[in-house]
């Protein structure tokens, strides 16, 4: 029976001894360094990102409905924006989902020569549509500064901007790691994590394109 009085630094170097003569309890050097999907961390810190940005976007439409609940006429001045621009975009973005997935099935496969050609793609689409949304805030038929309806669309359009431009970004440096390396098995995972945050990408902008382009259309 070990008696109560032994210093604590002597039974940790006892356990120490004991699990060195007894060896490692699990070997687990044939284990996968990486995982995709639930397996990884990074789906996981994705998930929980774009939940907090659904938030994000969920109480930005709730103030633009606020608003216009308190107003006789929405917008409060002019026309309501400019379909053409908005809807080509929505189109775009549409479209860019079958490189995005392909490229997504592509990094789960682990095949670097279709990875590549995928992001290259990807990138493209996204500079696409980043072009034409400078298009769509010129003809929103109001100025951020212009008034309550003004600032929320301005705030929409804004925000989503924002995350296309981030995940641009953020495909450009994957291109430039899949194409110079180094080429380790977490950067395919990171290419699967991209695409996933791709779709909410896709995928948020639809109710957004609703709500800046037909809510004002609706009596």
């Amino acid at each position: 029976m070990r008696p109560h009085n032994e210093p604590a630094m002597e039974r940790l170097e006892k356990a120490r001894r004991l699990a060195r003569a007894d060896g490692p309890a699990l070997d687990v050097r044939a284990l996968p360094s990486f995982g995709f999907s639930h397996r990884s961390l990074m789906w996981w810190g994705t998930l929980g990102l774009i939940a907090i940005e659904s938030t994000v976007f969920a109480l930005t439409v709730f103030a633009y409905f606020y608003l216009r609940s308190h107003s006789n006429q929405w917008p409060l001045a002019g026309e309501p924006p400019e379909l053409r621009w908005g809807t080509l975009n929505s189109v775009i973005l549409l479209v860019s989902l079958l490189p995005n997935h392909w490229t997504k099935r592509a990094a789960e496969r682990l095949d670097l020569r279709q990875v590549r050609i995928g992001l290259v793609v990807c990138l493209l689409m996204s500079l696409l549509f980043l072009w034409v949304r400078t298009l769509e805030f010129q003809s929103l038929n109001t100025r951020w500064d212009s008034d309550a309806y003004g600032s929320a669309v301005w705030l929409l359009m804004g925000l989503h901007t924002l995350h296309l431009a981030t995940d641009t970004f953020d495909t450009a440096v994957l291109a430039v790691l899949m194409f110079t390396g180094p080429l380790e098995g977490r950067r395919y995972v990171d290419v699967s994590e991209n695409a996933l945050y791709w779709y909410f990408v896709v995928f948020s902008w639809l109710p957004l394109y609703a709500v800046i382009y037909w809510a004002p259309r609706v009596p």
